[in-house]
């Protein structure tokens, strides 16, 4: 029998596609928005805004998620040293309850593009809008499709991964948060049942939780 070797040709992602396109039509201040905790039990929604350099290529940047937390920490200082501008901004989890998780994300990353210290021409998005009167393109799986979004992933991820380590873990032990940064794993479930939420939870959350215990028991 014969055999044939079959290749398989495997298609780099241009993460500067969506840049290049403005910076050719002479927009240079380009302002990447993403968030992160969007889907945690316990936290802000953390956003962040990041305008690099024209031209400026970051090879090792990517979705925050896709990267180690050693890589992440290194590629964080690096964007904000190379960066024309950054800026983080959070939304509280009693502000989460009360307007929903989508307007605060959609807020968080309002906020963060009002705190640059230079005015960017376009905003590129993950898979949202932002409530400003600043040109802007939701790109969906943008945190991997656009290396400016991807700049912002990681300086929002590394920046609410350091206050689940380093702030609310040591007020609130017990809960795991340094592990689990809060999402809603086992650990943090059964802390959850056993010593109730803090005051940095979302309660708006936490009811389907304690709806399967209540069935449970």
């Amino acid at each position: 029998m014969d055999e044939t070797n079959e290749i398989i040709e495997v298609k780099e992602i241009n993460r500067l596609a969506y840049e290049s396109d403005l910076w050719s039509r002479g927009l240079t201040a380009i302002a990447g928005v993403d968030e992160v905790g969007r889907g945690c039990l316990f936290g802000d929604v953390v956003a962040a805004a990041v305008i690099l350099p024209v031209g400026l290529v970051l090879e090792e940047v990517n979705d925050s998620k896709q990267l180690s937390e050693k890589k992440r920490d290194r590629l964080y200082d690096q964007i904000r040293e190379e960066a024309i501008a950054w800026s983080v901004a959070r939304v509280e989890a009693s502000v989460i309850d009360e307007i929903n998780i989508r307007q605060a994300s959609r807020l968080a990353m309002k906020q963060a593009v009002e705190g640059l210290t230079v005015r960017p021409e376009h905003l590129l998005v993950d898979a949202e809008s932002v409530d400003l009167s600043i040109g802007q393109t939701a790109i969906i799986k943008g945190d991997s499709l656009s290396q400016s979004i991807a700049a912002a992933s990681i300086i929002a991820k590394v920046t609410r991964d350091r206050l689940c380590a380093e702030v609310w873990d040591k007020l609130y032990p017990g809960y795991g948060i340094a592990g689990h940064k809060g999402y809603a794993t086992k650990v943090h479930r059964e802390a959850l049942l056993e010593l109730g939420p803090t005051p940095h939870h979302r309660r708006s959350f936490l009811g389907n939780l304690f709806a399967e215990q209540q069935v449970l028991f």
